[in-house]
């Protein structure tokens, strides 16, 4: 097929409801408000030859506005381009926002274009993305965290775990990280006792610990068998979950929050977790997921992907060693097709690119567009 031509980009700002506030640990110790909504940057490109990929990145609380302000500025460097050429065109727009930097909010914004590039280079192919990346498996193991959150009654987290492993859900996480670790030792010991010695238990402090803390509560959490411990520390705390890591049994994970693949070098290079858990959405994309990758690998690291399972399964299934996958499900009002989970592990989908289309809801919970190119 001769080369095509980048003709139309279209962006999105959506904000999807949570059907109620959810709080973590940061919420508890006073540090945010619980979260009510989540605001996504949505990318649509449109070739001459009329291939089309879609793509996104969101935020949380704040950042929403200014990831869909960025890429307003920069998406005309799009047109003309040709689409295959990702890391020409990566480059590109990070040199038209240059004087704001190489991550956060700037490289965020690239991220729903550069997702949406490789979704398009996928279909082109026929493939899904995982096939075309190189799929090392069919499916990933899954886990599921929507279940686990602090403002749910200990009752309420036993019953949606019970149901998560009944739809096929293969591990559990709860939220930890409370002011007082003893109801944090209570609801872990609870949620345990309720699935059995087998099944695969995480937990997340989302920050919340100091280090002293964190060493404690780790050793005391060593009874539970845990599959890992995310984020004790203060996620730019490199050295502190180094110490952990090499004094706990019990593997440590982080990375979710950073926002470039320099800041997981970082925790690479200090051996400062056991798992990485990088988001593309955050990092910039899968371009720059793709880099870290390989690094991780070289290091020996295990891969969790945070959140966007309908991006993070392609990635997570191409990954050489054995990943997870963090099933969500409060994304399912933006997308027509859904994940399939079976027998503890999410299914890649055999539909071209990363196998989804948008909803009539997602349309009608776009609080702003706008277009370059023709259509």
């Amino acid at each position: 097929m001769p080369s095509d031509q980048i003709r139309h980009v279209r962006l999105s700002s959506v904000v999807l409801p949570l059907d109620r506030p959810i709080s973590d640990a940061k919420v508890l110790t006073g540090r945010q408000r619980p979260m009510t909504e989540i605001v996504f940057l949505f990318a649509q490109i449109a070739t001459a030859q009329d291939q089309h990929g879609i793509g996104f990145s969101y935020s949380k609380r704040a950042g929403g506005p200014a990831q869909y302000a960025h890429a307003k500025e920069i998406a005309a460097n799009l047109i003309g381009e040709d689409p295959s050429d990702i890391g020409k065109v990566y480059d590109k727009l990070l040199w038209a926002g240059a004087s704001v930097g190489r991550s956060g909010v700037a490289t965020q914004a690239i991220a729903a274009i550069d997702i949406a590039l490789w979704d398009l280079k996928a279909k082109r192919a026929g493939l899904p993305l995982a096939k075309l990346l190189g799929a090392h498996r069919d499916s990933v193991r899954a886990y599921n965290t929507s279940g686990g959150f602090l403002h749910a009654p200990i009752e309420e987290v036993k019953e949606r775990a019970s149901k998560s492993l009944a739809d096929g859900i293969g591990g559990i996480k709860i939220k930890v990280g409370q002011p007082d670790t003893r109801i944090d030792l209570d609801r872990v010991r609870a949620v345990r006792e309720h699935l059995g010695d087998g099944v695969p238990l995480m937990v997340d402090a989302n920050q919340q610990w100091d280090r002293p803390t964190a060493l404690r509560f780790g050793r005391v959490l060593e009874q539970f068998d845990l599959v890992w411990i995310e984020e004790p520390l203060d996620a730019y705390d490199a050295e502190g979950h180094a110490e952990l890591a090499a004094a706990l049994d019990t593997p440590i994970a982080t990375g979710e929050m950073v926002s470039s693949v320099g800041e997981h070098v970082r925790l690479i290079e200090a051996r400062a977790a056991d798992i990485i858990q990088p988001d593309a959405p955050r990092i910039g994309g899968i371009t720059p997921f793709l880099k870290l990758a390989t690094l991780a690998d070289h290091h020996g690291l295990q891969l969790a992907p945070h959140f966007a399972m309908e991006i993070h399964l392609h990635l997570a299934a191409a990954y050489p060693r054995e990943p997870w996958v963090e099933h969500f499900e409060w994304l399912n009002p933006l997308f027509n097709e859904r994940l399939e989970t079976l027998d503890g592990r999410m299914l890649v989908p055999d539909r071209p690119g990363l196998g989804f289309t948008t909803t009539e809801q997602c349309a009608a919970w776009t609080v702003d567009s706008c277009e370059f190119g023709t259509r």
